[in-house]
């Protein structure tokens, strides 16, 4: 795998590898710092595989600092360019690249090489498609006989809608593609993918397999399927197969389903386009019902996970009006005789850190909602839009506006524009909360936490009761009773119950947590 000629950056100096000085020029190698401890030798030759063949690898996992050498500096060139404004991140934690001093890597006398070398081996063998590499352990990275060039894809954490055009955008980088049919099944939006050989198919799911699409949400899950061949009759935005342009759309249908075209008609019975994935309504709110596709990913992915602000600035959907990557959401269909800026800080409050709410003077039923940045400002809009709020169907889409003004001095606001940008019930200010992994969709279940030990069931559901809530169901956590859950008799009482008993005043210094729950009782 070395290349063995002497090297003057490397003479005797192999064992110490001082932190990188920059400014360096450019380098095959490349060194990597803040890689996660738990990081595999696969996930980080998986960074470089989209640029060229990665010829070696040192991990100091100590120091969390790994050197990537690559084929041809010319590979590791464009690597460094399209990582510098698109930082990549592996577990969901930003790595910084840059050129190293060495230039070339010597590792032949060093310990424990031989995971890195086999992981290397493994890719190598998929890469040029000798597969009886000598030495190549036989369970890394051996294609088996007869494995099948069809790859089974789900995605979880749907946050975002994943369009067949983004997938193939990504996967094509492993290989010709072609074949694609996705579908929901048991809930999940999930995808077939052929291959034009099956060697690529075991490349991608090696690079592929746990990386998230975007930032922290919608991780790929791959496996190999049973079938070796798709057979696909339409070509739509459900199925495509790349190699027959001749495919009907099917039934003379536009490629928007026809339920899914009548839902944009009528309120209230929207089923989001992966029908199953409750309450991720993504597009949404915007009447162009044949503006569903989102625009592919930008540029070449590297291991996939944008930077949130990088994903959403392109995951507005075409049509709708609003500026790409604004943290403004335009809030309309609102119940003006219910509705009150501090409720809707309370609500979107649930999806990222509200600063800003302005509810119109001239038109109270519309409103503005300014997040702390793009990333919420979609997360908020993909749940809450479609979602029944006092008797009426929330609409949210992002705003021309790329900030609420506060009123002037002496202009007349009737208390409708508010500042919460200091407000202590933020639920994301602290970088890594907990609760940046209990964000959910609107359900009729809700999580309460932060009871005191002095309050009942009883005392619970009489509150949720009182607050105008049919209460069907209550638990307490087992292991902790400072914690409970409470089924309510529909997602549109639990998030007025969200917006009325969230920091309610339980006594004992308690004020009530309420966040809406996956589970059911």
């Amino acid at each position: 795998m070395n290349n063995s000629t002497p090297s003057s950056a490397n003479g005797n100096d192999n064992k110490k590898f001082k932190g990188d000085r920059p400014p360096c020029s450019p380098s095959r190698v490349l060194h990597l710092r803040k890689i996660p401890c738990d990081v595999t030798e696969a996930e980080v030759i998986s960074l470089g595989l989209p640029f060229g063949k990665v010829t070696n690898l040192l991990m100091l996992k100590g120091k969390s600092q790994a050197f990537l050498e690559m084929a041809s500096e010319e590979a590791a060139v464009t690597m460094v360019n399209y990582y510098t404004p698109v930082t990549p991140h592996l577990r969901s934690q930003p790595v910084y690249i840059q050129y190293s001093n060495h230039r070339e890597l010597k590792t032949d006398n060093l310990p424990n090489q031989a995971r890195a070398q086999a992981a290397l081996q493994a890719v190598s063998a998929v890469q040029s498609g000798n597969l009886s590499l000598p030495g190549a352990p036989s369970n890394e990275g051996a294609v088996l006989p007869g494995q099948s060039p069809v790859l089974r894809i789900i995605i979880e954490n749907l946050f975002y809608p994943v369009t067949l055009d983004v997938l193939h955008q990504i996967f094509s980088k492993f290989g010709t593609v072609l074949k694609i049919i996705t579908f929901t099944k048991n809930n999940q939006f999930q995808a077939l993918l052929q291959y034009a050989d099956p060697l690529n198919a075991h490349y991608a799911k090696m690079a592929l397999d746990g990386q998230n699409i975007y930032n922290a949400c919608c991780t790929l899950r791959i496996d190999f399927s049973k079938l070796t061949s798709l057979n696909v009759k339409y070509n739509n935005d459900k199925s495509r197969d790349f190699t027959r342009i001749d495919l009907p759309t099917g039934d003379g249908q536009p490629s928007l389903e026809p339920p899914m075209a009548a839902a944009f008609g009528a309120p209230g019975i929207i089923s989001s386009p992966y029908a199953g994935a409750a309450g991720f309504a993504p597009a949404i709110g915007f009447p162009q019902a044949t503006g569903l596709s989102v625009p592919a990913v930008p540029g070449a992915l590297g291991p996939l996970t944008l930077t949130s602000s990088a994903v959403t600035g392109r995951m507005a959907i075409p049509g709708a009006s609003g500026i790409p990557g604004n943290s403004v959401l335009l809030v309309t269909n609102l119940n003006p005789d219910f509705i009150t800026p501090h409720g809707l800080f309370i609500l979107f409050g649930v999806y990222g850190d509200v600063h800003r709410v302005k509810i119109m003077f001239n038109k109270k039923e519309n409103a503005l909602v300014q997040m702390a940045d793009a990333s919420q400002a979609q997360l908020a809009m993909n749940h809450l839009s479609g979602q029944r709020l006092y008797g009426k169907v929330l609409r949210a889409t992002l705003s021309k506006h790329q900030a609420v003004q506060l009123p002037r001095e002496g202009q007349e606001d009737q208390g409708l524009t508010k500042d919460f940008s200091n407000s202590p019930l933020h639920r994301f200010k602290k970088p890594g909360s907990k609760n940046f992994q209990n964000i959910f969709p609107p359900s009729a279940t809700l999580h309460l936490s932060n009871i005191p030990p002095s309050v009942t069931m009883d005392d619970l559901k009489n509150l949720f009761t009182e607050a105008g809530c049919s209460v069907k169901a209550f638990k307490f956590f087992q292991k902790d009773r400072k914690m409970a859950l409470i089924q309510l008799g529909s997602v549109e009482e639990a998030i007025q119950a969200l917006i009325e008993l969230h920091n309610h005043d339980l006594g004992e210094n308690h004020h009530l947590r309420v966040s809406f729950s996956k589970s059911t009782i």
